[in-house]
């Protein structure tokens, strides 16, 4: 079958280890389903995937097929979206504290070819009102997204989030998420042109990156963190919290307690979602009628050129790769 994989870690150079091709098509285990892909979002795990870079410990076995999200169709033509967490056959409750969980491209083919194997629980049936094309970019950032704004962050309607870089995948989710909620969404963004992209998405108010705010938050979600580490403490009101979903800058942060102890802050990590997450979000974007920003569609073939605006940080929202 065709896929998109990768062959090697490369850290400094990561598109050097992407190649396109045939791969051996993946067995199904009892209990999973195989779903043909008509629709795969890339998300920046690829890249780190590429550079080698893993939450495991036991590292990454290459090559390894890319992708974490897809819509597709089963067997029978019922079409599913990809519930990405892939969990312990035994555990029960919140699956993201599951120690085990791992999603398609760390210990088993990803989402970017023809087909993908997964759990018969991970292949969720898709609502009439949600197209394949934006079920596809659901299942990473935007289940990220809507963890870290409605079980995270304490807000409620009417309070005001501050998301930290407006032109990512993850934050423009934030922002369509936010805003339908009825918060009161504020974004960051290096350029003008962000800026403007994310008050068209529906962000009441943006500022340049590291700019100081008129009033301090109820909350900021952070997905850069170096850059951004300082202003997202600095944004936050007596009581406030700080999601942090990522570090695209970095994650080796300094932290002063005084502010954190003084203003009783809140930081907290948070990380994809629980399988009700993504059953409630798709009812939320069905129900609001949102589309989710995509950037650009592009052939699975030319998926080289999706990968480059990434590692060039030129892209605005989701890319999405068609079968």
């Amino acid at each position: 079958m065709f896929a998109v994989f990768a062959t090697h870690a490369a850290f400094d150079d990561p598109l050097s280890a992407l190649k396109t091709g045939e791969q051996p098509e993946p067995s199904v285990p009892p209990g999973w389903v195989r779903v043909k892909v008509t629709h795969a979002s890339l998300n920046r795990h690829d890249l780190f995937t590429l550079q080698g870079i893993s939450a495991h410990p036991e590292g990454i076995t290459y090559p390894i097929i890319l992708g974490n999200d897809a819509a597709g169709t089963l067997e029978d033509g019922t079409p599913v979206v990809i519930y990405p967490m892939i969990g312990s056959e035994d555990w029960r409750g919140d699956e993201t504290l599951d120690p085990q969980w791992h999603i398609p491209s760390e210990f088993i083919p990803g989402t970017l070819a023809d087909f993908v194997v997964v759990p018969r629980r991970n292949a969720m049936v898709l609502p009439e009102s949600v197209s394949p094309v934006h079920a596809s970019v659901l299942g990473t950032a935007w289940l990220t997204a809507y963890r870290a704004l409605f079980t995270k962050s304490g807000l409620r309607a009417g309070e005001t989030v501050l998301i930290q870089g407006a032109s990512g995948g993850m934050a423009t989710a934030l922002i369509q998420l936010g805003q339908a909620a009825g918060f009161e969404v504020w974004a960051t963004s290096r350029s003008a042109e962000g800026r403007a992209q994310a008050e068209e998405l529906g962000a009441h108010r943006t500022f340049a990156n590291n700019q100081p705010l008129p009033r301090r938050v109820r909350a900021v979600i952070d997905n850069i963190g170096v850059d951004s580490w300082a202003h997202s403490l600095s944004s936050l009101a007596r009581g406030g919290t700080l999601v942090t979903v990522g570090g695209t800058t970095g994650f080796d942060v300094p932290l002063n307690l005084l502010p954190v102890t003084a203003d009783q802050l809140t930081i907290t990590g948070s990380i994809m979602g629980t399988r009700e997450d993504m059953a409630d979000m798709i009812q939320l974007i069905a129900r609001a009628g949102i589309q989710p920003k995509i950037g650009s569609v592009l052939p699975m073939e030319n998926a080289l050129e999706g990968f480059r605006r990434m590692w060039a940080g030129n892209g605005y929202g989701k890319t999405v790769f068609t079968r």
